[in-house]
């Protein structure tokens, strides 16, 4: 099931899509060029397979020395079914495009961010016919913004960094300094940066405490982007709750989940979809029967 937080690593990039070719020269010293237009793609890349295959942001980035897509994945942790996922994404999208992709894992634990930067070889030992080699920010590159007019200076960043580092002691000073670089820019980007800063924190102590400081700014809770975030929370816990009891159901029955399976139902976010799937899971035999009756 995607989190909040899962949603917020990624979607700061489609707010201030710059703030990744910046990250990339400053954070990664990586020389990419100026880019000359910056749009978003359509993230499913699903060809006529049954599982589903989405990424987490898609941008294509043209530039005088050629076009590039950059995949966004925001990883919480582990996850060895990603080292084909990921190589599917670059492969297919190379073919569809004709641009370079590039991969790029956004992560807020230092331990996934090891494991993320490590190249993913297929292939003979000593002779890969693929090799996939992430870039990866989190927590050992993202910097520690406490200082409000460093904030300031890139609001995006701050908020990237509040989301990366804001758990423990220290998320109070960091918060305190992106609540006060709120209030230099528009209140519209203001209300999304602070709805974003909110669903990222999975710290619970560090959610109060960013609330504390919301609690005088009238776009926090009443503008649109806050009641449709809010909106899409409960739907969010909603369907968590229902993907929990499709798969108690599975293995109180004690039927084999295949790790397919698992993360196709833990993907879903159709409650409909997920309701059909509640009632087919206390009926099958195979937990792969599930999707028997599904479109194609």
């Amino acid at each position: 099931m995607v989190s909040s937080s899962h949603e917020a690593m990624h979607r700061i990039f489609q707010k201030d899509t710059a703030l990744l070719i910046r990250s990339l020269q400053r954070l990664l010293h990586v020389p990419f060029p100026e880019p000359r237009d910056i749009m978003a793609l359509d993230v499913d890349l699903t060809e006529i397979e049954p599982i589903e295959r989405r990424c987490d942001t898609l941008l294509r980035v043209d530039t005088d020395e050629g076009n590039y897509l950059f995949v966004i994945e925001s990883q919480g942790k582990k996850d060895e079914a990603k080292r084909g996922s990921w190589a599917y994404y670059l492969s297919y999208l190379h073919e569809k495009y004709r641009c370079e992709p590039v991969l790029i894992v956004v992560t807020q634990s230092a331990a996934t961010a090891r494991w993320a930067a490590k190249p993913i070889q297929f292939g003979l030992p000593g002779w890969p016919s693929l090799t996939v080699r992430p870039l990866v920010l989190g927590p050992d590159n993202v910097p520690v913004i406490v200082d409000r007019h460093e904030a300031e200076r890139d609001v995006p960043l701050a908020v990237f960094s509040a989301i990366t580092h804001g758990r423990g002691p220290g998320s109070a000073a960091i918060l305190g300094a992106l609540a006060t670089a709120l209030e230099t820019i528009d209140t519209n980007s203001a209300a999304v940066f602070a709805q974003l800063t909110r669903s990222g924190l999975v710290d619970l102590r560090a959610r109060e405490i960013w609330e504390e400081l919301m609690m005088s700014t009238k776009y926090f809770f009443d503008h649109p982007f806050a009641v449709k975030e809010r909106e899409e929370g409960r739907e969010e816990g909603r369907a968590a709750d229902r993907v929990e009891a499709i798969l108690e159901i599975l293995e109180a029955r004690e039927l084999s989940v295949p790790p397919l399976v698992r993360e196709r139902v833990s993907a879903c976010t159709d409650m409909e979809q997920l309701k059909a799937w509640t009632l087919r899971a206390v009926r099958v035999t195979d937990a792969a029967d599930l999707f028997d009756g599904d479109e194609a």
